[in-house]
C-alpha cells in the first residue's frame, strides 16, 4: 500500500520551534485557571493569544474571560454553533464580533489572537481577531466598542482561562502557549509565522522576550503542581509572576499533545452512541439494549508500526478494542480483542469482520489495559493485556489490508448492552494517572503504562506513539 495518512489540520510535524506542553481542560469537571489582578492595567489596549485544540463540539466553550458584573464583562468563546464570539459588554451595552466561519475540526490546533485598542478612531480597528495568522473579516454580527471605552479586561476582577467566570462556559479541549500582553495591540506575527515550505502557520520561539506589562502572562504549562505559584500548572513564565490558581486540574492534565506535535484522540465527528470527554480521550457508552456504538481515532495510517493502550473503566459493557479501516462511506474491516461472553463468542477471543478467530486465553474487564500493536509494514496485529503479550507471532491481516484503500484507525466498540462502560485511549497521553513510571517510544514520545516494543518473532519490533512527529518519519 502507498502511504496515506490523515494529518490533523494546521500541524507542522517537523522543523522549527517545538512546544513541549499543553493543558487539557474538561468541561464536565469545571476545569479552569483563575487570577484576580492586584492592580489595574490598560482597560483599552491589550492582546490575548492562545493555541487551542477543541474536543466536543456544539457547546459553549470559553477560552478567556473577565467579569466585573452582569453589566461589564468580556469573553472569547467557541459557541454551541461552533463559531467564535468576542463579546464585550460595557456598562450594560453589549458589542459582539461573531464569525461566519465555523471551527469544527477536533483534530486541529487553531491559533486564536484577539487584539484590542478602543482608542482607535476607526471602529473596525478596535477589535481584531486572527485565526492561524489570518484576520477574520467576515462576521454574522459585527459590532465594536465605543471609542476610548474601558473594558472588563485588566480590571481588578477575576480573569479566567478556560471559563467565562460565571461558570457557564467551561472549555473542552487543549490549550498551549497562552499569552496576554498589556497596553499593546499586536499582530499575530508576534506569536507565529507561516512555514516557508508548507505554508502552515506555526508558533515561533522568543515569546519570553515580549514586553508583557502589568498583568501580562505567558502560560507554557511546564510545571505539574496545583498551587498558585511558579511550580503550578498555571505558572506564569513571562517574568511578571502573574501565576494562576488551578481549579480542578491535576498533573495528569499536563499533556504533550501540542500545536507542534499533534496526538491521536477519539474522533468526536463520528456520531455514535455515548459521549467522549477528557480531551476526547475517554469514550463513555450510552445505556442502550438495542444499539451499539464505536469510536475511531482521529489519525489513520496504512504504513509503519503504531502502539496505543486502551483502558476499560467499567465492568458492565461487552466490548471490542482494536483497529478498524474506514472507506469514504463505510467501515469495511475491523479486528479486535473481545472482552467477554456474548452469544457464540468466547472470553478473550480475537474477532474479525463478524468472525471469531480464536481464543487469546484471557478476558479483559474493569481497569484492564489492552495494548494494541499495529504493524502495517508486515501486516501484523498484536495484543497485550496489562503488559502480557498474546499472539507472539501476531495476527496476519494481509487479506484485509489488500482490500483496504484507506487507513486503519485505533477503535473501541460497545456491543449491545444495557450497561455503561468507558474506554480510555492512550495514544501517548493518558487520561488516568499511570501506576508506574511513564514509558516512551524509542523516539521519546508518549507516556505509556507498558512498553511499546515487542521482542520475539525473530527480531525486535519497535512501535511508536501515533502523533504527527512520528508520522513525518514513519507514516
Amino acid at each position: 500500500m502507498t502511504a496515506q495518512t490523515i494529518l490533523p489540520a494546521n500541524t507542522l510535524s517537523s522543523g522549527g520551534y517545538d512546544v513541549d506542553n499543553s493543558l487539557r481542560f474538561n468541561k464536565g469537571s469545571s476545569d479552569h485557571l483563575s487570577i484576580t489582578p492586584s492592580s489595574a492595567g490598560s482597560l483599552q489596549k491589550y492582546t490575548f493569544s492562545a493555541w487551542v485544540k477543541r474536543s466536543n463540539l456544539g457547546a459553549n466553550s470559553t477560552i478567556f474571560g473577565a467579569r466585573v458584573d452582569a453589566n461589564t464583562n468580556f469573553f472569547i468563546t467557541f459557541r454551541d454553533e461552533d463559531d467564535i464570539s468576542i463579546k464585550n459588554k460595557i456598562g450594560g451595552t453589549t458589542t459582539t464580533l461573531l464569525t461566519n466561519r465555523l471551527f469544527r475540526d477536533p483534530s486541529a490546533w487553531y491559533h486564536v489572537v484577539v487584539a484590542m485598542d478602543t482608542t482607535q478612531g476607526t471602529a473596525s480597528n478596535r477589535t481584531k481577531i486572527y485565526i492561524n495568522g489570518v484576520q477574520e473579516t467576515s462576521f454574522a454580527t459585527e459590532q465594536y466598542p465605543a471609542e476610548d471605552a474601558n473594558t472588563a479586561v485588566n480590571q481588578t476582577v477575576e480573569h479566567n482561562v478556560g471559563d467565562d467566570v460565571s461558570d457557564s462556559g467551561f472549555f473542552n479541549g487543549y490549550m498551549a502557549e497562552v499569552v496576554f500582553i498589556n497596553n499593546a495591540q499586536l499582530a499575530p506575527t508576534s506569536f507565529g509565522e507561516f512555514d516557508s515550505d508548507s505554508g502552515i502557520w506555526k508558533p515561533i520561539d522568543g515569546l519570553a522576550d515580549l514586553t508583557f506589562g502589568t498583568n501580562g502572562f505567558y502560560l507554557e504549562f511546564k510545571q505539574s503542581g496545583t498551587s498558585q505559584n511558579s511550580s503550578g500548572l498555571g505558572a506564569d513564565t513571562s517574568g511578571e509572576d502573574n501565576h494562576f490558581a488551578v481549579n480542578n486540574l491535576t498533573a495528569v492534565d499536563q499533556s504533550t499533545d501540542t500545536c507542534t506535535n499533534n496526538f491521536a484522540t477519539w474522533n468526536s465527528l463520528i456520531n455514535s452512541n455515548g459521549a467522549i470527554t477528557e480531551g476526547n480521550l475517554k469514550y463513555t457508552t450510552s445505556n442502550s439494549s438495542s444499539n451499539y456504538g464505536y469510536r475511531l481515532s482521529t489519525i489513520g495510517v496504512n504504513k509503519g508500526k503504531w502502539y496505543a493502550e486502551i483502558k476499560y473503566t467499567s465492568s458492565s459493557v461487552q466490548g471490542l478494542v482494536g483497529i478498524r479501516s474506514r472507506e469514504a462511506t463505510a467501515v469495511v474491516h475491523y479486528l479486535g480483542y473481545y472482552a467477554d461472553d456474548y452469544g457464540f463468542y468466547i472470553d478473550g477471543s480475537i474477532f474479525q469482520d463478524n468472525t471469531d478467530r480464536g481464543d487469546l486465553g484471557a478476558s479483559w474487564g474493569n481497569d484492564d489495559i489492552v495494548g494494541i500493536y499495529l504493524d502495517l509494514d508486515n501486516n501484523k496485529l498484536y495484543f497485550s493485556k496489562n503488559g502480557t503479550l498474546y499472539t507472539a507471532t501476531g495476527y496476519d491481516i494481509t487479506a484485509a489490508a489488500s482490500t483496504t484503500t484507506g487507513n486503519y484507525f485505533f477503535s473501541a466498540t460497545e456491543w449491545n448492552s444495557s450497561g455503561n462502560g468507558a474506554f480510555e485511549l492512550n495514544a501517548g497521553n493518558p487520561v488516568s494517572a499511570l501506576a508506574n513510571a511513564a514509558i516512551t517510544d524509542d523516539n521519546g514520545y508518549g507516556a505509556f503504562e507498558y512498553s511499546p516494543n515487542i521482542t520475539g518473532d525473530s527480531e525486535a519490533k519497535k512501535f511508536y506513539a501515533l502523533n504527527t512527529k512520528n508520522l513525518a518519519e514513519f507514516g
